[in-house]
């Protein structure tokens, strides 16, 4: 799907499938994306919502100058904020559950112990500041690269470089102070 652009240029050329595709694709990690910031689950979906909306409605260019997920995740942020505020809300709340890591057929072992470490990094970076924990999301979550995850946050590759070192810090930080045993791999 070459990161959804021939999706969206399908769409775009009357296939409806097309849009169903990225709507499969990309809601849940966009949703999962803007919560971070947005800090409530019911923003965080109707965000994301939104966000497939104008993309249906308004059919913005896409110029391929960064990916397509990257481009998306931008107009996700944007319909964010906008929505916020509307909204006038500051609440902040972070998100239940964290992306679980698969593999091939784990030993019931390594499940327990792969949903343990999981359920700490998840509970530890729901503590974090909202910048730390959406860089730390599409990081390592959403395995953006440096310059997309500078373009989707506004910052320079030179901010986002020490905003995640800073993260990834202060996660290991907290995870030290919840009792779990950091150990770098």
């Amino acid at each position: 799907m070459d990161n959804g652009a021939s999706s969206y240029r399908r769409f775009l050329e009357g296939d409806d499938a097309g849009l169903k595709e990225l709507i499969e694709a990309y809601r849940m990690p966009l949703q999962m994306f803007i919560l971070s910031f947005a800090g409530e689950e019911e923003i965080a979906e109707e965000a994301a919502i939104e966000t497939f909306v104008k993309l249906a409605t308004k059919k913005p260019r896409y110029n391929g100058k960064a990916s397509f997920k990257t481009w998306l995740f931008c107009i996700g942020r944007n319909t964010a904020t906008d929505y916020i505020r509307k909204q006038k809300k500051h609440d902040t709340v972070s998100m239940d559950e964290a992306a679980s890591q698969a593999s091939d057929k784990p030993s019931l072992e390594e499940l327990y112990v792969t949903e343990e470490r999981n359920r700490h990094v998840a509970a530890a970076m729901k503590k974090l500041k909202g910048e730390y924990y959406a860089a730390l999301w599409l990081r390592y979550f959403e395995n953006q690269k440096v310059a997309q995850i500078a373009k989707i946050l506004h910052k320079s590759e030179g901010s986002t470089k020490v905003l995640l070192s800073r993260a990834r810090e202060a996660l290991k930080a907290q995870l030290g102070k919840d009792g779990f045993d950091y150990e770098d791999e």
